[in-house]
């Protein structure tokens, strides 16, 4: 291993892995995975950690795949993680769309978010293997789960890129679609900026709420000095009885920031601060659209989710 680098399987030990777990309820599950860490830190507060725990479920799911709950907080007096796991081959209800057949708790210490979204980010990884879900909790030993992870090595990342804070697969327009597809995309996705791309995946433009607004009320408009005429808001109907012809490609900006996938987050900080943007696109290395980080998601990632 290199210098420096630390692996997510570090943090785990097999006497704070259950296997077998036939409970159903998913809190039940909570409480005795909390119980388990207690042994090994007896400072810490389950009750609290249950309920910093169930505080960020009703604001962000901790269902992040089919089968996979990690439940998380960031708790005072921590020096490093605290990692506990519970396999349970029949599910557990821990309020996603499906049961959870594991559950990873994690809780990290609160003055370091970078720590925690790293890990978050490491097991990203370790669950990037569609069949990880059912072929962990189909062990019937902690130490068998301990080698599945070991066994794996994924590193923890020294510092945080766009990669790890990005909502992959956003919502995006094609060149060709329409002004009305691209008006009840807004609508929809409750997003003010959108992607543009081309039949070939290609990342063409950007389109935004303020670009439509600016399409349909031009600045000679903005600048009369008497707008009584357009009280009844023509221009915007006249935009709207077209919607349907114009094109995209037609209105959208083809010069807007974009960020590659491995910069580190602080740049991403310094780019929503000096250029004053909600959103940046990411892009992979061949320059195409990996995905996009509001200031709103970016923000919560690292101060509380």
């Amino acid at each position: 291993m290199e210098k420096g680098k630390r692996n997510f399987y570090e943090f785990i030990q097999p006497n704070n892995i259950l296997c077998g777990v036939c409970e159903r309820d998913g809190q039940v599950v909570l409480g005795k995975l909390l119980t388990v860490l207690k042994r090994h830190f007896p400072e810490l507060d389950e009750e609290f950690a249950a309920k910093e725990i169930n505080s960020r479920e009703a604001l962000f799911p901790t269902m992040i795949a089919p089968g996979l709950a990690i439940p998380h907080a960031r708790i005072h007096g921590l020096e490093q993680p605290l990692i506990a796991i519970a396999c349970c081959p029949q599910g557990t209800d821990f309020g996603g769309a499906m049961p959870a057949k594991v559950m990873i708790l994690l809780l990290t210490p609160i003055n370091d978010p970078n720590l925690h979204i790293q890990v978050l980010a490491a097991l990203a990884q370790e669950f990037a293997d569609g069949d990880a879900v059912e072929k962990i909790c189909a062990l019937s030993t902690p130490v068998e789960v301990e080698r599945f992870f070991t066994g794996n090595k994924v590193q923890i990342p020294d510092y945080l890129k766009a990669v790890d804070l990005m909502q992959k697969a956003p919502e995006v327009l094609q060149e060709a679609d329409t002004l009305l597809t691209a008006i009840e995309k807004f609508a929809k996705s409750r997003t003010d900026e959108l992607p543009v791309i081309d039949d070939t995946n290609e990342l063409r433009g950007m389109l935004s709420l303020a670009d439509l607004l600016k399409y349909s009320l031009p600045e000679h408009l903005i600048w009369l000095q008497d707008l009584s005429p357009i009280y009844q808001l023509q221009p915007f109907s006249d935009m709207l009885k077209t919607a349907d012809e114009t094109k995209v490609a037609d209105i959208m900006r083809e010069e807007f920031l974009k960020v590659d996938e491995d910069a580190p987050a602080v740049v991403l900080a310094k780019m929503f601060l000096m250029d004053q943007v909600s959103q940046l696109v990411i892009v992979d290395k061949a320059g195409k659209l990996a995905g996009i980080v509001t200031l709103q998601n970016f923000s919560a990632k690292l101060f509380w989710e």
